[in-house]
Order: C-alpha cells, then structure tokens, then sequence
C-alpha cells in the first residue's frame, strides 16, 4: 500500500508543483480571475492521479476489492502528499521568487472595485483589509496553512468520488459459482 500511495503521490504533487510554476508567473498577466480558474483546473488534473491510485491499489493489492473507506483512505493519502508539494512549490515561489504577488493582486483588486463604480470609502476599506492580508501572508505559517486550504476541498471530493466509484465488495464463493456457471 505505501508504495501505491508514494507512487501515485509524487507523480501527482510533480504534477501540482509544474503546473502551478508553469503558470502563477503569468497570473497578473491573464487576469487574478482567469488564473483561479487555470489553477483549479489544473489541481482537478493533478487529483485524477487519486482515482489511478485508488484502481491501482484495488487492482493489485486488494485482489480486485477495496472497501469505501480503504479507498478514501488510500486517495486521502495521495491527496495529502499533492498538497504538500503544492503548499512547498507555492511557499518557494512566493518567498523567493515572487515577493510583489499580494501587491500585485491588491493592485488588481482595487483597480477591479474602481472600475465598477465602487466608493471611495469602499475601495479604501478594501485597500486597508488587503494591507492586512498581504501583512499576513508574509508570515510562513499563515501562508502555508490558507495554501493549503486551496486544493484540500478539490483533492476532497476527487477522493470521495473515486473511493465511492471503485469500491468493490468480494464475491461470495456460491455468488462466484453462479457467476462462472453462466
């Protein structure tokens, strides 16, 4: 089990971690917007190694059987290593390589409230609780955990959707007669 749940893990945390390098320099490019959607999108991508990992254990560990909760728990696994790689790559990348992403992001921010026709008390006080936020994330800690926080609901529901559409239960030996008698 712990080589399927390595296996599936790493191949799916070098996935988050590459697409989510490929792509977060260009965020302010296309749009804060349009960059969630990329980013879950490619989280959703990365988690299908969940399902992979799930069949895999059934299909070669488990003889072909995997209860509900041994396949939660196996994609729980999976899911969590992904995460982890996606919090490092993410910590990485804003600590050393993109200092001015909250600056940049409160930048569209505001600019996306001004251009909506909001007051100028409204867009202060939006001003004032990004400063916040970006005094925040500068602290490891902080950052990790709301990171983390990003792909744990998508890596979540991949996790029970794939434990719930490969379970499969043994056959009962007269169930297995009955089967190879047809």
């Amino acid at each position: 089990m712990k080589k399927t749940i390595l296996t599936f893990g790493l191949i799916s945390g070098v996935l988050i971690s590459v697409m989510m390098a490929a792509t977060i320099p260009f965020a302010d490019r296309i749009g804060f917007d349009r960059g969630a959607y990329v980013g879950y999108t490619t989280m959703v991508l990365a988690f299908l190694l969940v399902y992979f990992g799930i069949r895999s254990y059934r299909d070669n560990d488990g003889d072909g059987t995997i209860t509900f909760a041994k396949g939660f728990g196996v994609g729980a696994s999976i899911m969590l290593i992904a995460c982890v790689f996606y919090v490092l790559t993410w910590e990485i990348m804003y600590f050393k390589f993109m200092p001015d992403f909250m600056d940049k992001y409160s930048a569209y921010e505001v600019a996306k409230m001004q251009a909506s026709g909001a007051s100028a008390a409204a867009v202060q006080a939006q001003i004032q609780q990004l400063k916040h936020y970006t005094e925040l994330y500068n602290h490891v800690l902080y950052n990790s955990a709301m990171t983390f926080l990003e792909p744990l609901p998508v890596g979540l529901l991949i996790t029970l959707v794939s434990a719930a559409i490969l379970r499969k239960k043994a056959q009962t030996q007269a169930a297995q007669t009955m089967v190879e008698a047809s």
